[in-house]
């Protein structure tokens, strides 16, 4: 009978030196996962990978840290080139990497909106796609992507719009991979609180978004918190497989579909 649980398994997390990567690394660890691989974005985050790294280990998983600039030519399929050279095989693998901008369309550049898809979707795209190459059978691909998806607001278009092909990417890989006993899913958080989501916002929106959900008054931050996203996280990659092709929005009822 096929095993469906963390332990004994090998994770890659892109994004996975901080915030919700670095916690759903932690997470991960302590449901017994035997390797961790923590990519990070660039010398910036050393520190903050070396933090993750040493959590992990802590609790008894081996674990390794790649740098890579995922926007580069051929940078994902060498990450998860190196990422199998370094271990017995890859069973679970987590995208959480993305880039937002709140602007209203008529502002937005050129630059910005390539530099928008380049992060949300093309490297999404390439991610799903190394995954589905280099991930054992019976594996977990699970994409992190944004409630926006369900929101009807102006101002996210490239950020809602660039995360919504990961939707299509998603249920495409879960067909094409299903054969091999591979379940693909994305998540979309709401806000969370953390300093991807205080960057783009002005006080007035903040104080709006930690009122907008159903549970907000469930919540210390009135967000959605990163705990409240790593244990759905933790499900879709073990005992939740049989839910494949499909994206949740985890966000206290700000959103929905």
């Amino acid at each position: 009978m096929t095993t469906h649980s963390i332990a004994g398994k090998t994770v890659l997390i892109t994004g996975g030196a901080k915030n919700l990567g670095g916690m759903i690394a932690c997470d991960l660890a302590r449901q017994g996962a035997k390797t961790i691989i923590i990519h990070y974005h660039s010398p910036a985050g050393e520190a903050d990978a070396q933090a993750t790294l040493k959590a992990v280990r802590t609790v008894g998983s081996h674990a390794l840290a790649i740098q890579a600039d995922l926007t580069q030519p051929g940078s994902i399929a060498e990450l998860f080139e190196k990422t199998v050279e370094a271990t017995e095989g890859l069973d679970i693998a987590i995208n959480t990497v993305g880039k937002v901008l709140k602007k209203p369309i008529a502002d937005t550049t050129d630059e910005e909106f390539d530099a928008m898809f380049a992060v949300n979707t093309k490297v999404a795209f390439q991610f799903i796609r190394e995954a589905g190459k280099h991930l054992n059978d019976n594996g977990k691909l699970l994409s992190i992507v944004t409630s926006l998806l369900g929101a009807y607001t102006p101002f996210y278009s490239t950020y809602a719009g660039s995360k919504a092909a990961v939707e299509h990417f998603t249920r495409a890989a879960s067909k094409e991979l299903g054969a091999r006993g591979i379940s693909v899913n994305a998540i979309g958080p709401g806000p969370m609180d953390t300093p991807f989501f205080y960057g783009q916002e002005a006080p007035e929106a903040v104080a709006y978004h930690k009122t907008a959900a159903a549970l907000s008054s469930f919540s210390h931050t009135g967000l959605t918190d990163v705990e409240d996203i790593v244990p759905h996280v933790r499900f879709m990659v073990s005992d939740g497989w049989w839910m494949t092709g499909q994206t949740i929005l985890v966000n206290g009822g700000y959103t929905t579909k």
